[in-house]
C-alpha cells in the first residue's frame, strides 16, 4: 500500500473510531450510574455490574438490574450480605433480570460473604494481593462466586480507568467489535488511531461487537 493509500486508510479508521466514541463511548459503569473511583463502594458496584453483564442477557437489562440493586441500598458487600435472598431476587426482577434472578441472588450473597471474609469487603486489598500481576488479579476475581472468565474480563476492561496496571486492555470481545467495524484489530493501533483511553474505547468496541446494527450505523455516519 502506498503512503497516500495508508494515510487514507488511517483517516477512514479514525473517522469510524471517533464516531463510535462520540455516540457509544460511555463505559458500562457510567451507564449504570457508577462514578468509578479507587474506593470500596464504586469498585464493588462495578464487580456486581460485571457479574450481571457476564450472563447471556441484554446489556441494558444487566445495567438496569445493577441500578436497581444500588437504588435498593445494596451498594457494598455488607449491605448485599445483609439483604435477604428474596430482597435480592426482587431487586433483580424489578430491573428485568428474571431469567437468572434466583441463582444470581445466591451468588451475590455468597460473593459478598467471600469478599468480607478475605478482603474486609475492600477490593483494593485484592488488588494489593495481586501485586500488579494482572493474571493473578484475574485469578482472584474468578474465585468470587458468579465471576467467570467473562465477568473478570468485563471488570478489568472497566477498572483499568482507575487501576492502570489492568491496562491498556482491549480484550477479544473488544477486538471482535473492531473487526465488525472494519478497523484494525491490533490494540496498539486502535489506541493510537482513536487517541482515547482504553476503558472508553473498549466499551464502544464491545457495544459494536454485541450489536450489528449499531456497528453498521457507526460506519454509515463516519462515511457521511
Amino acid at each position: 500500500m502506498s503512503a497516500r493509500g495508508s494515510g487514507g486508510r488511517d483517516k477512514q479508521q479514525r473517522a469510524v473510531l471517533h464516531t463510535l466514541l462520540e455516540d457509544h463511548g460511555r463505559t458500562y459503569a457510567e451507564e449504570a450510574g457508577i462514578k468509578l473511583r479507587d474506593t470500596p463502594q464504586p469498585l464493588y458496584r462495578l464487580l456486581v455490574l460485571a457479574h450481571l453483564l457476564s450472563a447471556r442477557i441484554r446489556a441494558s437489562v444487566a445495567v438496569a438490574a445493577a441500578r436497581e440493586l444500588s437504588d435498593t441500598g445494596m451498594r457494598g458487600p455488607e449491605a448485599m450480605k445483609k439483604a435477604s435472598w428474596q430482597e435480592r431476587v426482587d431487586a433483580l426482577g424489578r430491573g428485568g433480570y428474571r431469567r437468572y434472578d434466583e441463582r444470581t441472588a445466591t451468588q451475590l450473597g455468597d460473593g459478598a460473604e467471600l469478599l468480607i471474609e478475605r478482603y474486609g469487603g475492600d477490593l483494593r486489598r485484592m488488588r494489593k494481593q495481586a501485586g500488579g500481576d494482572v493474571d493473578e488479579l484475574r485469578r482472584l476475581l474468578r474465585e468470587v462466586p458468579g465471576i467467570g472468565p467473562a465477568g473478570a474480563d468485563i471488570f478489568l476492561r472497566e477498572v483499568q480507568a482507575v487501576w492502570p496496571e489492568a491496562g491498556p486492555l482491549l480484550d477479544e470481545k473488544a477486538l471482535q467489535g473492531a473487526r465488525r467495524l472494519g478497523v484494525a484489530d491490533d490494540p496498539g493501533t486502535l489506541l493510537k488511531l482513536s487517541d482515547a483511553d482504553a476503558a472508553h474505547l473498549a466499551a464502544g468496541l464491545v457495544r459494536a461487537a454485541l450489536d450489528k446494527e449499531l456497528a453498521g450505523s457507526v460506519k454509515q455516519h463516519a462515511a457521511a
